[in-house]
């Protein structure tokens, strides 16, 4: 299943990166600082040994050689402080960072249309939320903080090879243009390589998801041979992916390691040449190579996060996907006029191929209940899923009070509409909690009360220690409608997945929340119906017919075929 969720590219991801720096910037001025006088620090050791060299050639004294071992001593001591406490910092600066990604993340969460979240697999966002952030929070701690030292390293260190010998230091440089040309070359195929790599890690995540969720399913139904087959689909494409970057990496560092040589050996050889004609020293020699073998350490890390920058940047891109979704339209703060829902010349697509309601009118007064009937896929669930807000209308409005139900602030619609489904989760927290509002323990108890949940006298009871039964959860979402307050309630079969004793005593409880509310009860058993005071029959995106139960099958329509049929009369056709 492809997610809806998008990935951001390249730009995007350039510019996230550049906020989190400014976010820290002291932080990194600090470090970078501090790397910059450990290199410095460590420009004196090949210099130093430099003169040694020259100094013993020339017959020196052991004082003055002696003097200069304690000058590289020094100069090793004081590199290796500064770039102990550059390290600490930085550390600190991507702890703090992979925290900001990970805040970020989850408001942008918690800010996604329910619409979209219902059709993101699963392990979507279970592995953009997991695998993804710790790769890049891994990038940001154990890598980030070495390239930053490295690279200023670099710097220096090329400067001061350019400054001891020009001519050597261009030589020196010149030979390390093979790692430029391999470095392109896995560039180019990293990113993409690393992005399918992160699809199929979330596939095989919900895989997962799917078939431990649904593990009583596969054990009722026996789908045991079929789940394993899609599970060891998903672990053989995963397989395959993670193969794939593995060849790159195998191509990749041989090349690049294998050119760490080429410099000190022209170099060599260059001044070789030179010191037989005098213009240079064995001194400034061995100076130059051993300043362009300090770069194979500060290269080694910077080679390991070119590399890793590829996996922590598609796996940031994949984060910062979620910056990409469209927003919804700014709250509207009116406050409704009345409790009258609207819904006219509504269409809804789910994909834009194919419209699954067709121009539907409907008005619902204060007060009354209305169900809405009609076969498997008629468009009930969907239409249901309008008027709560859900979703929203391809063309058309949905309005209480005069005022589009999905446009009101989360809060505001709480009070208006509520959809009560079959699913009814339960965090894995204190029952008090999962009540999700702030009020005294009083009013809690008394919402827990008005359901019938003689069970919950202890409002600190941790749910995940102690988890709820089917009918408990089933109470403990009816008692947050109670606590919300809303005038209209909308039923989507909320005890169909109950045993018949729990459900009889949802229904009870259900009753209660009901009293004085406006209900829309989207119906599969047409008690429902008969009891309610006008039905709506849905066919194919359509409500087809409107009216109260006992006119409607005195109309000898397609309810009063569904009515015959329900009552045992299976050789009904239903009109259409």
């Amino acid at each position: 299943m492809t997610s809806p969720l998008p990935i951001a590219d390249r730009r995007e991801v350039a510019r996230a990166a550049r906020r989190l720096v400014a976010a820290d910037r002291r932080a990194v001025a600090g470090f970078l600082a501090l790397s910059s006088l450990a290199a410095l620090a460590g420009l004196g050791g090949p210099w130093l040994l430099g003169r040694v060299i020259d100094t013993v050639a020339a017959g020196g004294g052991a004082g003055d050689v002696d003097r200069l071992a304690l000058a590289v001593l020094l100069c090793a001591v004081a590199q290796t402080v500064l770039a102990r406490f550059s390290l600490r910092a930085a550390y600190r600066f991507g702890e703090r960072t992979a925290a900001r990604i990970r805040e970020t993340f989850l408001r942008r969460v918690l800010g996604l249309p329910a619409a979209v979240v219902e059709r993101v697999p699963a392990g979507d966002l279970a592995a953009r939320g997991g695998t993804d952030i710790d790769a890049v929070a891994g990038a940001l701690r154990d890598l980030l903080p070495p390239m930053f030292v490295g690279a200023v390293q670099i710097l220096y260190l090329i400067f001061a090879v350019v400054v001891l010998d020009p001519l050597l230091g261009i030589v020196g440089v010149i030979g390390f243009t093979g790692i430029w040309f391999v470095t392109r070359w896995y560039l180019r195929r990293g990113r993409d390589a690393y992005l399918i790599e992160g699809e199929a890690n979330s596939r095989l995540a919900d895989e997962l998801a799917a078939t431990t969720q649904g593990a009583r399913t596969v054990e009722a139904f026996g789908l045991h041979e079929r789940r394993l087959a899609a599970g060891h689909a998903a672990l053989a494409e995963t397989r395959r992916t993670r193969l794939a970057t593995l060849r790159l990496r195998s191509v990749y560092f041989p090349l690049a390691e294998t050119s760490y040589a080429v410099p000190a050996v022209l170099v060599l050889v260059l001044g070789g040449f030179l010191h037989f004609d005098g213009r240079v020293s064995v001194g400034t020699v061995a100076a130059a190579v051993l300043y362009l073998r300090q770069l194979v350490g500060p290269l080694d890390s910077i080679l390991i996060f070119v590399d890793q920058l590829q996996a922590a940047g598609a796996s940031f891109a994949r984060v910062e996907g979620l910056g990409a979704v469209p927003a919804p339209p700014p709250a509207d703060d009116r406050e409704p006029r009345d409790e009258q829902i609207e819904v006219r010349g509504v269409r809804y697509a789910y994909d834009t191929d194919r419209d699954v309601l067709h121009d539907v009118e409907l008005t619902v007064r204060p007060g009354e209940r209305l169900a809405v009937v009609g076969l498997s896929g008629a468009g009930k669930s969907t239409l249901g899923r309008l008027i709560a807000g859900v979703d929203r209308p391809t063309a058309g409005s949905v309005t209480v009070g005069g005022v589009p139900i999905a446009d009101l602030p989360p809060d505001q619609l709480r009070r208006h509409v509520v959809l009560v489904t079959q699913e009814h989760h339960v965090f894995r927290d204190t029952l008090r909690a999962n009540l999700m509002v702030d009020a005294p323990d009083d009013r809690l108890r008394s919402a827990l009360r008005t359901v019938g949940a003689d069970w919950a006298d202890d409002l600190d009871r941790d749910l995940a220690a102690d988890p709820l039964d089917g009918a408990q959860a089933q109470q403990l979402a009816l008692a947050r409608v109670v606590l919300a307050d809303p005038h209209t309630v909308i039923l989507d079969e909320a005890t169909a997945l109950l045993d018949p004793t729990a459900a009889r005593t949802a229904e009870r409880a259900l009753a209660a929340v009901l009293h004085e509310r406006t209900v829309i009860a989207i119906a599969h058993r047409l008690q429902t119906a008969h009891d309610a005071d006008r039905v709506a029959v849905m066919d194919d995106g359509r409500i087809i017919e409107f009216g109260t139960h006992d006119a409607l099958v005195a109309a000898g329509g397609p309810y009063a075929a569904l009515w015959r049929s329900w009552h045992g009369d299976d050789n009904v056709t239903v009109p259409r």
